[in-house]
């Protein structure tokens, strides 16, 4: 059902793979898609780099914080099975196969907490893995799926718990759940935590003493201790590795109307930044009407209605919405706990129903209350939440949900055993079916067709990457230098997914001191400094060792425009990944053209003096600050600015405008695209072809969506005559052989080297390096890597272990230790209890069952 239901929903979109629109939307795109290629590569053994270190994207990052972020879920490896070209169905499946296996959990819990009818759990089961929070969210958000998962699991375990058994099992699930995804898998823990309660509130067992409830919390949590302690090598670096990330952006809380809410619990509804509580019609009328089904005790209709209104409540308090986000508010939707509502929900729905059938009274209020719900919704949510098809699938499902039961209460209570009423029963559940599967494809279809026009879209795997991946195959020859797919990107993260070893990185661990150096030399980002860009630069190319450029068409997914051709490559000759320096550096200034210089140790810039006229022809002051600002208006004629400036004769003309957003040409040729937008968007540097004979150089600036900046010094003339030289001078004192490996890099250098080796990798926590002195924490140089030589020095080796893993290594074999002493514990115990003689205590009674003319 659920597989079904899902698919059907893609389908109806004509999404990929079962139609010609895109999937790859946002960071589906951008980052898990690629970290997946990725993945396959070291399965493969394809990748440059290893578990712990990857040297593909930005000139080398840490590996195992990403891997924990994105892909340590068991699910993930399956892209193995794959051909590499068709990594985005690899992707597909997994998120399927996920979303499926948490119908299935949540199936499996829901008879342990309460038995009843197998049908009943595979509707609900399917109710809670296809509720708003997946189709909105989870599904392409995929490592989040494994928090859908975990949730019931942790909330077996906490039965575990209570119970007194099975708690190396408990355990173990514990560590699955968040090695597979700690960050959905930490709010899951809440979760259970707040259900193992109400499940001790409203156990009535005379056996159930309060030291009983005490002892079940603490098995509950040594268990859940014991369990994140045996994923703490993963976990601390993934905590340290946060730390050591650039900041982004920081977010205040702001709670939604309730109203809104409420408007997300309808069908076919959709909102980025408000929680999507939807669970389907049949398990919403379930869970609403629990508070009026006589048929449950009084304590669990009391205890579960009031949790649910508690956590419900807890998703507009500042304080709790803190706690459940590990006090952080997130970079996107606010409320990504809230597949745990829909999960409590449904739990409170299979009570309203496993206990008895509800009768017709309490399915009328529960209704009622719904018409309340949607009367209140309307009234006061925010335009554009709901759809086409919101209030028809409403009340159509209300119809379906309300009718089936109805027909199985009568089955059950007046029908008896006949034949007639058991195929009656049977034709509601089927109906029940029907209507379910009907309402979420229909829902997701709407949810597809929505977020594919709000968000940026990338394309899946096609042409365009066949030949940026066979082209860089051809002339790559890392580890002696570096090949990088180029400035016109495919996706956020194209080394990972074609292939080359470039500046691109973009991910949630992104570290700073990589960001805060590109930035330095003229690079630009998005996604508020963490999504580097390539930067097309002969100066950074030398200092990176990059020899070999791809220059791609834009991408035709964007632009329209066919590629009828494979990218071209531009050779450029670069020193080693390993060079001996001999001045001490300086401190980066404001000029990305000095700094640049700084780090070359060479001059190779003349800098351009601007001179900024508006569209009327007048000269444009500065400002303040001291820039140029452009009011940038959508009419050309009144938006277009001259920039002129003087440069050498036949030098590379760069600008540099970082917070310019719009288009830059040259008069007679085809204009570049800027995209600075500070803080969210950084516009790197890029070269505008070369100086005329007379020097004179004219840019036409066409400022687009609101005010741009332009900097007096963002002009510089790049001599490359100059920049030859200089790597000619860097490149005689080079290393002469260079090896990488999955956890570092070392070289051999000539004979009398001094001053210092500078490795073109940025200066990330977790390098230890030696020049034949010890192992030591390796030093920056303006942001690289350094290792600063003795007097008999012949060659340095650096290793990387990502930092918090040897912590992280201790506290596992502390927890490892625990584990065994409770494995021990319980042996010796189950050896002491006296075996139950002939005669003994009666075994406990069964509790009820469903009528069995509705038992189908």
């Amino acid at each position: 059902m659920t597989a079904v239901s899902f698919c059907v929903g893609d389908a109806a979109a004509r999404q990929y793979p079962f139609g010609p629109r895109t999937r790859d939307i946002n960071d589906l795109g951008n980052q898990f898609v690629p970290f997946h290629a990725h993945l396959w590569d070291l399965l493969h053994g394809k990748a440059d780099g290893g578990w712990l270190l990857n040297w593909q994207s930005g000139y080398g990052s840490s590996f195992l914080p990403d891997y924990g972020t994105y892909l340590s879920s068991p699910f993930a490896p399956l892209v193995a099975l794959f051909p590499r070209h068709e990594i985005d169905l690899a992707v597909y499946v997994v998120t399927v196969l996920k979303i499926v296996t948490a119908a299935v959990a949540m199936a499996c819990l829901l008879p342990a907490l309460r038995p009843g009818p197998r049908w009943a759990a595979g509707l609900l089961g399917a109710s809670y893995a296809l509720c708003g929070w997946t189709l909105m969210m989870g599904s392409y958000n995929t490592m989040w799926l494994d928090g859908l998962i975990a949730f019931p699991m942790l909330c077996l375990v906490g039965e575990w718990a209570r119970q007194g058994r099975r708690q190396i099992w408990g355990i173990a699930v514990v560590a699955l759940c968040w090695t597979a995804n700690f960050y959905t898998a930490y709010m899951a823990t809440i979760a259970a935590a707040l259900v193992l309660v109400a499940r001790l509130l409203t156990d009535t067992d005379p056996a159930t003493t309060n030291r009983a409830r005490l002892l079940a919390v603490g098995r509950a949590t040594v268990t859940t201790v014991l369990g994140v302690g045996l994923t703490a090598p993963l976990l601390l670096t993934i905590v340290k590795g946060t730390k050591d990330a650039y900041p982004g952006r920081h977010l205040i809380f702001h709670a939604l109307p309730w109203s809104d809410l409420l408007m997300r619990l309808l069908p076919g509804t959709y909102g980025f930044t408000s929680p999507s509580t939807y669970i389907d019609t049949t398990a919403l009328l379930l869970a609403f009407a629990l508070p009026f089904h006589t048929g449950v005790p009084r304590r669990v209709r009391a205890v579960w209605t009031v949790l649910v209104l508690v956590v419900a409540a807890s998703f507009q308090w500042t304080p709790t919405h803190l706690m459940w986000h590990a006090f952080a508010t997130p970079n996107g939707s606010a409320y990504r706990q809230t597949f745990v509502l829909s999960g409590i929900m449904v739990i409170a729905a299979w009570l309203a129903l496993a206990h008895a059938l509800p009768h017709p009274k309490a399915l009328a209020c529960g209704a009622g209350v719904m018409g309340l719900v949607t009367v209140g919704a309307v009234l006061g949510a925010q335009g554009g939440l709901s759809g086409l098809g919101t209030y028809p699938l409403l009340v159509l499902g209300l119809i379906v949900s309300c009718g089936g039961l109805y027909v199985l209460w009568r089955a059950g209570t007046a029908g008896g055993a006949t034949n007639r009423w058991r195929i009656a029963a049977g034709v509601a559940v089927g109906v029940l079916v029907v209507g379910q599967v009907g309402q979420l494809a229909l829902s997701n279809a709407w949810i597809d067709r929505k977020r594919l026009a709000a968000f940026d879209d990338y394309p899946v795997w096609g042409q365009r990457q066949n030949w940026q991946s066979a082209t860089i195959a051809s002339v790559d020859d890392w580890p002696a230098r570096r090949t990088d797919p180029g400035r016109e990107a495919t996706v956020g993260n194209d080394p990972l997914a074609v292939g080359g070893q470039g500046a691109q990185y973009y991910s949630s661990l992104t570290a700073d001191v990589y960001t805060r150096t590109m930035e330095a030399l003229g690079d630009g980002w998005t996604s508020h400094g963490r999504s580097l860009q390539s930067l097309d630069n002969p100066v950074t190319d030398v200092i990176f060792s990059v020899d070999n450029r791809l220059r791609s068409p834009v991408d035709p997914h964007s632009s329209h425009i066919p590629q009828t051709a494979p990218p071209a490559v531009v050779h450029q000759d670069v020193p080693p990944l390993v060079t001996v320096r001999q001045t001490p550096p300086g401190k980066f200034g404001t000029s990305p053209f000095l700094n640049q210089e700084l780090l070359l140790g060479s001059r190779v810039y003349t800098p351009g003096h601007i001179s900024l006229t508006n569209p009327q022809g007048r000269p444009v002051p500065l400002n303040a600050k001291g820039v140029y600002l452009t009011p940038g208006k959508r009419s050309a004629p009144h938006s277009t600015y001259r920039l002129t400036t003087t440069c050498p004769a036949g030098t590379g003309v760069y600008l540099w405008a970082p917070d310019f957003m719009g288009n830059v040409r040259v008069p007679g040729h085809n204009a570049l695209v800027w995209r600075g937008a500070l803080p969210s968007h950084r516009a790197p540097m890029q070269g505008l072809g070369k100086a005329p004979a007379g020097g004179h150089v004219t840019l036409l600036l066409r400022a687009a969506y609101g005010p741009s900046t332009v900097d007096p010094d963002g002009v510089g003339c790049l001599s490359l005559p100059m920049l030859a030289s200089a790597e000619k001078r860097i490149a005689a004192a080079a290393a002469t052989r260079v090896d990488v490996s999955s956890d570092g890099i070392s070289a051999q250098l000539p004979a009398g080297s001094r001053g210092t080796a500078v490795i073109a990798a940025p200066d990330i926590s977790g390098w230890s390096c030696s020049a034949g002195n010890g192992f030591h924490p390796g030093r920056s140089y303006l942001g690289l890597l350094s290792v600063p030589l003795g007097a008999d020095s012949t060659s340095v080796s650096c290793s990387f272990t990502p930092p918090g893993l040897h912590l992280g290594e201790a506290a596992g074999g502390a927890s490892l230790f625990g584990v065994a002493f409770v494995a021990a514990y319980g042996w010796w115990r189950k050896r002491r209890r006296p075996s139950v003689e002939p005669g003994g205590p009666p075994d406990p009674v069964a509790p009820p069952q469903m009528p069995e003319a509705a038992g189908i």
